[in-house]
């Protein structure tokens, strides 16, 4: 990612910001395609999502306007830490959304405009799936902590002498009403 942000911020003429736009929304389809087949079980729907919609970005690229080399994605072949990996992917789409805002905007041809239009609306779908498994993961992080935390309330207890733990109920779980 830092790779590909580096890029961007390295393009000087619109083809070259297409073309990091391309290689952004391939990024996008690699860790959705990873994070899908070997992610947390909890992202697999929405990563599955992010790489099917990055794929159909792809197929809007102008091959003339890709460097040479192809999609940098291709060297990817794991993600050890999804929150990192996706937090990162987050930031370079919305680089690359504000990049072809830019483009399109000082463009007068308007095969480029409408190529950055539809760049521009991947990206921002590709985010709405990248935003979305963020969120997933704050989610399961902290069932995670509460879980831990009442486990440990529960640790407590015991080891003084097996009396349960004093706690506050846990809205998310369900309690028994008396008959």
């Amino acid at each position: 990612m830092a790779i590909g942000r580096r890029a961007l911020a390295e393009c000087r003429v619109a083809f070259d910001v297409v073309a990091e736009a391309w290689q952004a929304q391939a990024l996008a389809q690699a860790v959705g395609g990873l994070l899908a087949v070997s992610g947390p079980q909890e992202l697999r729907g929405e990563a599955r999502g992010l790489s099917e919609a990055s794929g159909r970005a792809g197929i809007l690229a102008d091959p003339a306007a890709l460097r040479s080399g192809g999609p940098r994605a291709a060297q990817l072949t794991e993600v050890a830490n999804p929150w990192r990996a996706l937090d990162a992917l987050g930031t370079l789409l919305g680089e690359v959304g504000i990049a072809l805002v830019g483009v399109a905007c000082d463009t007068d041809e308007e095969g480029l405009y409408w190529q950055c239009i539809e760049a521009i609306d991947a990206a921002d779908e590709s985010s709405d799936h990248v935003r979305a498994m963020l969120q997933r993961l704050a989610l399961c992080e902290r069932d995670r902590e509460r879980r831990r935390d009442r486990d440990r309330e529960w640790a407590a207890g015991a080891a003084l002498g097996g009396e349960r733990a004093a706690r506050s109920p846990d809205p998310a779980e369900p309690t028994a009403s008396p008959p």
